[in-house]
């Protein structure tokens, strides 16, 4: 029977390599020049520690960020900029967490999801993945497309379709 997976992951790569253009981008901007930025990537736990002078360049630094994560191919949805900048001494700081694995509750929404929409296909929860199976592969890539036209508020990638 054919099947597929819906994942959602981060390559930790294209993260890196995003950092490093972003810093590159930063250190060459005339609006930064001078100014205290500092960008931490820890790679294991997939958060980017930002440090500016004051909010406005710190909400600028988040855009290039964003803007350059996308351009590495990583969705603008994989960064969760839900914590607030909060200041320490001179400085803001801000603390950007990376979503990569889907967690149990938009696992639970994805096949919500699948099964309300009444395709004749099964959708399994296996840890930080959904796999769904059908008897046709017409009905699994209607399965992509109504995924990807869910606004769910995470990124999502399909892969492992096997016939």
């Amino acid at each position: 029977m054919p099947s597929f997976d819906i994942v959602s992951k981060v390559d930790a790569q294209a993260l890196d390599n995003a950092v490093n253009v972003t810093t590159k981008e930063i250190t060459n901007r005339f609006d930064f020049k001078g100014s205290h930025v500092v960008i931490k990537l820890d790679k294991k736990e997939f958060k980017i520690s930002l440090e500016t002078e004051d909010d406005m360049k710190m909400r600028q630094l988040i855009d290039v960020l964003i803007n350059r994560a996308h351009k590495q191919g990583i969705a603008p949805e994989a960064f969760d900029t839900s914590k607030e900048s909060y200041p320490s001494g001179k400085l803001t700081k801000q603390e950007v967490t990376v979503r990569n694995g889907l967690k149990q509750e938009d696992a639970k929404k994805i096949v919500k999801l699948i099964k309300d929409s009444g395709m004749k296909v099964q959708a399994a929860i296996m840890d930080d993945m959904v796999r769904v199976t059908g008897k046709k592969i017409d009905d699994l890539q209607e399965v992509i497309q109504l995924c990807r036209g869910a606004e769910l508020g995470i990124p999502l990638q399909f892969e492992n379709m096997r016939s």
